[in-house]
């Protein structure tokens, strides 16, 4: 149980790899501009040499891919939010990348608190905006008297508690996986874990990382609702 304590704190410990003059760089900023790099050159590379006529098998795989994206991005968005497919769809491969790069002997970027504090702040600054946009400023601030006025304060109190559940949902979905591997490690130390290694890496780090786009998209759509 000590060992385990250790690895937990071990995992909460947020380690500091360089600093740049006064500001220090986390492992989890290291982490996210490799998963960064990743995408932007998976990105380049899909997108080269692009053709009207005749495409390639690469550039069929891009066309896929964007087409998934933007049809599953604005599934949930609704007509009113389809604009914002292209913040989704990114914060999608983003989260989607980073829970599963453990797999490759990294520290997901998604068990620092301030990663997921982050964009959490992000997706709600989005959702208001959207609303503004979608509404006008006036309509905006009427939004939080519906359905009847006396529902207010639950209303604004909504502009804390939801990037708070954003960020408690990810954070404490992720390191409660890494929880369960390290007791299913301690009862049966053998293959077993391997099995559940790949669910928890693979399967559950992308449903966390569908969870997180769904509510913010439902957010969005609630928010342009006119």
């Amino acid at each position: 149980m000590e060992e385990f304590t250790k690895e937990l704190l071990e995992q909460l410990n947020v380690k500091t790899v360089f600093t740049i003059g006064p500001f220090a760089i986390s492992e989890s900023v290291v982490v996210s501009w490799i998963v960064m790099a990743v995408l932007i050159i998976g990105s380049i590379w899909l997108t080269r040499g692009l053709k009207v006529h005749n495409p390639g098998k690469k550039q069929l795989v891009a066309e896929t891919i964007v087409s998934w994206l933007d049809n599953f991005t604005q599934s949930m968005l609704g007509e009113n939010g389809k604009e914002y497919s292209g913040y989704i769809a990114t914060v999608l491969l983003y989260i989607g990348f980073s829970n599963i790069i453990g797999v490759f002997g990294f520290k997901p970027p998604t068990k620092d608190m301030c990663v997921t504090i982050a964009l959490s702040l992000m997706s709600i600054v989005l959702i208001e905006v959207s609303g503004v946009r979608a509404k006008g400023m006036k309509g905006w601030l009427k939004s939080f008297t519906q359905p009847i006025a006396v529902v207010t304060p639950i209303n604004i109190l909504e502009l804390v508690t939801r990037p708070l559940s954003l960020c408690m949902r990810l954070f404490g979905n992720v390191l409660g996986a890494f929880v369960i591997m390290e007791l299913i490690k301690m009862v049966v130390p053998v293959f077993v874990p391997m099995v559940f290694s790949l669910y928890f890496d693979f399967f559950d780090g992308l449903i966390q990382a569908y969870v997180f786009v769904f509510l913010t998209s439902l957010f969005i759509a609630e928010a342009t609702e006119v």
